[in-house]
């Protein structure tokens, strides 16, 4: 999924001579703490809440206002990993697109984020949830694809997490199958810990309502 998927055309961008409480206003109504400011279509930068708190003028001009963020933005054609990687550095409630010519093209937010998560992961597809938990020597993608098609399954999504100060990978897996017995005997029988899994429709609401609070976190907001 790519940037320009994932446009939304619910919050607005800032015209330079619109006032800092404006802006305010809009970030209210719209649950963001981050706002777009445009000139024509030309891509000016990103103001916070905290830049107009911090200048504490509320009737000045947006253009007025310095910006603590250093312009950023994706360009239409980046993945939605680059954008939340962005987000993610940054902070940020909104992620501004942009074409080849610095025009403004819309904006993500982080509503935007969680669905194009959802769309990836299949989260809305039915099916059950493995984690592993394995020594990064050892992994390899083929050898668990093969564990689970051996058991008439398939890897819906997967990914990865790891600690920078472990040899240990988590292995996060959503299959095609609620059934999950024989996946799991298989992996122990190759050595691989299986440390949880999820199979019925309130184990899966609760794990992704779960894994949507660690993102937000995450992305601190």
């Amino acid at each position: 999924m790519l940037a320009k998927d994932m446009i939304s055309d619910v919050v607005p961008a800032l015209k330079t001579s619109e006032t800092a409480q404006t802006a305010l206003n809009w970030m209210e109504t719209f649950r963001v703490s981050h706002l777009p400011i445009v000139n024509e279509s030309d891509y000016l930068g990103l103001i916070s809440d905290s830049d107009i708190y911090d200048l504490n003028q509320p009737e000045e001009p947006i253009g007025n206002h310095p910006l603590s963020l250093p312009r950023p933005s994706v360009k239409m054609h980046q993945h939605i990993y680059e954008v939340i990687a962005l987000a993610a550095r940054h902070k940020l409630t909104v992620v501004p697109v942009i074409d080849e010519d610095n025009h403004y093209r819309g904006s993500i937010t982080s509503n935007d984020i969680i669905r194009g998560i959802a769309s990836i992961s299949a989260i809305d597809q039915p099916g059950g949830i493995l984690i592993l938990k394995m020594l990064q020597r050892d992994y390899s993608m083929s050898r668990i694809s093969q564990i689970v098609e051996s058991n008439d399954a398939r890897i819906l999504s997967m990914y990865i997490t790891s600690d920078p100060d472990s040899t240990s990978l988590e292995i996060t897996l959503k299959v095609n199958t609620t059934d999950l017995v024989s996946i799991i005997k298989t992996f122990e029988r190759y050595s691989c810990e299986v440390t949880s899994w999820v199979t019925d429709n309130d184990e899966l609401d609760r794990f992704y309502r779960d894994r949507y609070n660690l993102l937000m976190k995450y992305l601190n907001m």
